[in-house]
């Protein structure tokens, strides 16, 4: 918003540039954008007065008069005709510059010489609408007598120092110059002079000229009119329409002028409607009806609807409530009785009505705020006090005001010392109350309770109390203090550490993770050969899902991994490694009555250059990193969403940590994966419990291991970990490793049998062993695996 501080001097004494006024102002809140200073484009024309007006000698159209600029007289050449001696008029100096760059030299006209040149308004960067009077074509007559050689800013209220405000949403009344003014004073520490506002009122009742009827008092809590009678339409004063021109607003006529310039100064939009073009005299205010036309004055037609408010007379409407009058009722020069109206409107109905017409005007973009409902009748009396001081019209006695608002003023409770303390400052009571009341806040000291003025709508809380106080205080006088409290030292817990440590294993060992949604669909149980008495078809469905792909809460995270995979195979990459930590969600019963139990599950993927055995080393080397030493892969051939001979369950402690193996061919034909792939899926919480996160520092040992290798032929069903446990048995404190190097199966195995090689080191901690200690311990071993195993030891 602009304004022009000459209009701000009027209430309120400003005593500092307007360099430190904007600082000022910004400091307390209402932020400052710039300041303007007009006519900084017009330098060197000042006021001069025509001595003589003479023919030029060799051209029929031009003049060439001396002019008396106070301190010189100067001959200049024009070709105006409408120029006389005796005038005054802006003449543009030698070296002068205008609007639009241009700058004025002496020079010759035809032979003879001209030392400066004659202004119109045009040149001067003026309208025909800041100065009626003035030609269409010709020098700008100056009205009465100036000193000569004067500015001619001054003269032309052109040397104004105008201040653009950024206007908060929460602050309306701020919208106005009253509201800025009353800012103004309590920053600079002023008295506010708030405007007398008194009508002269001409006789007659304003009953016998017109009534008004709300049918929608929830969109317009108070509407009110007073009449005018014997309107004289002519053009502003010059003070009003040089006001209006520094906020930005182009003067029309002294009525239409006189609208505006209220709402500018009190924040309360008006609108004027010739009497004579309303019907019955009346005036109701109503939802418009579907479809309902209005041509507003800017000459559109608007098609209105019923969401809509708007002002009609006994048959039509006339205005759109808040936003724009209608053309069929506007001040024209024939114009002899007007109706002033000045209401409150909902803000959030002004809004859509202007946001659906695509018509948003200086009044809807303060009403959509909200404005208070006691300045209705103030500004209508201002705009009537208006009225009779230009001579534009008889005011009728009384005033219409239909009030259906119910507004009561907010109380708040002021504790010093609680506000103190939200603040950080030492304040004292009686400099609170006075900056509150400086604000126009009533106090009662005795209650210590203040009254919030309907106009400050945004004031709700003591917090809100408490920033009054503190941005007309000064924040830059608030102390900085350092934070108080006891500090921790943050740090990621253990389970956070374990999912670090799980993630780097893994990642080391060339997977990628991924992220899948916990939401999926109930066709992956299909897909995944799950029976239909499964537990895990027992699913917490999503009351409005994004569709039936993503109705349920996932109980396995097979199928994300799945998808995954297909997805990559299907886009031709030849190779996969993935993982991913991502929940599973269980029901405690059915149906959900409470919230359910989240697992986080460990899931690895992977195909191409892999198989059941680099998934068991990559499962296995996860176990080392987090310490799990004692843990079981015992084969499982139940599951249905697994190969059966190809798949193996972990246990750690006799509890079940995961499933690991390559994926039944027929599920991989659900998901279009043509492709052996390998899964597994592993609980968090049962690693959680059992890893070792501590890492022990063990010596190197100081005498040399021995090592010997044995090769066996057993039957195919028995498995590596039933040989190396009788490994382990028989060899007891010794042992000290039993790794696998050689599985074989050919023409030299007889059928049904197949060939494991091991190598096995021992050591002993107190002692070098000798040939005698690794035969008795060796032999041990060969017994046991042909009582357990019947294996055969190969020569």
């Amino acid at each position: 918003m602009k304004i022009p501080m000459s209009w701000l001097k009027d209430y309120v004494d400003i005593e500092v540039t307007p360099e430190e006024y904007a600082s000022a102002m910004t400091m307390s809140g209402s932020k400052v954008e710039g300041i303007e200073k007009t006519g900084e484009d017009i330098q060197n024309v000042v006021v001069g007065k025509i001595l003589t007006v003479e023919k030029h000698p060799d051209a029929d159209k031009l003049q060439v008069s001396q002019v008396d600029l106070g301190d010189e007289v100067v001959q200049i050449v024009t070709g105006a005709t409408n120029i006389y001696a005796g005038a005054c008029i802006p003449v543009a100096r030698h070296g002068a510059k205008l609007p639009g760059g241009v700058t004025i030299k002496k020079g010759k006209l035809r032979g003879v010489e001209s030392n400066g040149m004659m202004c119109s308004i045009e040149e001067l960067g003026l309208t025909k609408e800041d100065y009626p009077n003035a030609p269409d074509h010709g020098i700008l007559i100056l009205d009465g007598e100036y000193a000569l050689g004067k500015d001619i800013k001054e003269v032309l209220g052109l040397n104004e120092n105008v201040i653009e405000f950024e206007i908060t949403s929460n602050r309306p009344d701020c919208l106005s110059v009253i509201g800025l003014a009353r800012e103004t004073a309590v920053t600079l520490d002023k008295v506010f002079k708030r405007p007398l506002v008194k009508v002269k009122e001409a006789g007659e009742d304003v009953s016998a000229y017109a009534s008004i009827e709300v049918l929608a008092p929830d969109l317009c809590p108070r509407y009110a009119a007073r009449v005018i009678k014997n309107v004289k339409i002519e053009p502003s004063p010059k003070w009003m329409r040089d006001r209006l021109r520094a906020c930005g607003v182009r003067s029309i006529n002294n009525i239409v002028d006189i609208t505006n310039y209220v709402m500018l100064e009190f924040g309360q939009p008006m609108h004027a409607f010739d009497l004579k073009n309303l019907s019955g005299n009346k005036i109701v205010v109503r939802r418009a009806e579907d479809e309902e036309i209005i041509q507003t004055l800017d000459g559109q037609e608007r098609k209105l609807d019923s969401s809509m408010l708007v002002i009609a007379d006994a048959e039509k409407p006339v205005a759109v409530a808040g936003v724009m009058g209608g053309a069929n009722s506007e001040v024209t020069q024939d114009t002899k009785t007007i109706l002033f109206e000045s209401a409150n409107f909902l803000g959030s109905s002004i809004r859509l009505t202007a946001k659906k017409l695509g018509m948003r005007t200086e009044a809807s973009a303060r009403f959509e705020k909200g404005l208070d409902v006691n300045n209705v009748v103030r500004a209508l009396d201002r705009a009537c006090q208006l009225i009779t001081e230009l001579g534009a019209g008889e005011v009728v006695n009384g005033i219409i005001d239909v009030n259906n608002s119910s507004v009561t003023p907010v109380q708040l409770k002021l504790r010093p010392d609680k506000i103190n303390a939200f603040l950080g400052t030492n304040i004292s009571k009686e400099y609170m109350v006075d900056i509150l009341r400086k604000l126009e806040f009533e106090v009662d000291e005795e209650k210590m309770l203040v009254t919030v003025p309907t106009f400050r709508s945004d004031v709700e809380s003591e917090a809100d109390l408490a920033e009054e106080i503190a941005r007309i205080y000064g924040y830059d006088k608030i102390e900085s203090t350092l934070l108080s409290g006891k500090t921790t030292q943050g740090r990621k817990n253990r389970k956070q550490l374990l999912e670090d440590k799980i993630k780097n294993c893994l990642i080391a060992q060339g997977l990628s993770e991924i992220i899948t949604y916990s939401f999926t669909s109930p066709k992956i149980f299909d897909y995944l050969n799950i029976p239909q008495d499964s537990e895990l078809r027992k699913v917490v469905t999503i009351s409005n899902p994004l569709g039936e792909e993503n109705s349920i809460m996932r109980t396995t995270t097979l199928s994300g991994m799945l998808e995954v995979m297909a997805r990559n195979y299907n886009h031709r990459v030849e190779q996969v490694k993935l993982f991913e930590l991502g929940s599973i969600y269980i029901p405690k019963a059915l149906p959900v009555q409470e919230l359910p139990e989240e697992k986080l599950v460990v899931t690895l993927g992977m195909y191409g250059e892999s198989d059941f055995y680099l998934l068991k080393g990559v499962v296995e080397e996860l176990l080392y990193i987090l310490g799990i030493q004692e843990y079981e892969i015992i084969p499982e051939k139940n599951n249905p969403s697994f190969h059966p001979g190809r798949t193996a369950k972990v246990y750690i402690n006799q509890k079940e940590l995961g499933i690991m193996g390559e994926v039944h061919p027929d599920v991989l034909e659900n998901y279009e994966l043509a492709v052996r792939s390998y899964v597994a899926m592993l609980d968090f919480n049962t690693l959680l419990e059992n890893a070792n996160m501590v890492a022990q520092y063990k010596p190197l040992p100081k005498y040399p291991a021995v090592t010997r290798d044995i090769a066996m032929l057993v039957k195919d069903e028995i498995m590596v970990k039933q040989i190396e446990d009788i490994i382990k048995q028989c060899s007891g404190k010794l042992l000290e490793d039993v790794k696998l190097f050689d599985v074989y199966k050919g023409k030299q195995i007889p059928e049904g049998m197949k060939s494991v090689a091991y190598s096995i080191t021992f050591r002993a901690s107190d002692r070098t062993l000798t040939d005698e200690d690794i035969n008795k311990v060796f032999n041990k071993i060969i017994n046991g695996l042909k009582t357990n195993l019947d294996a055969q030891l190969r020569e």
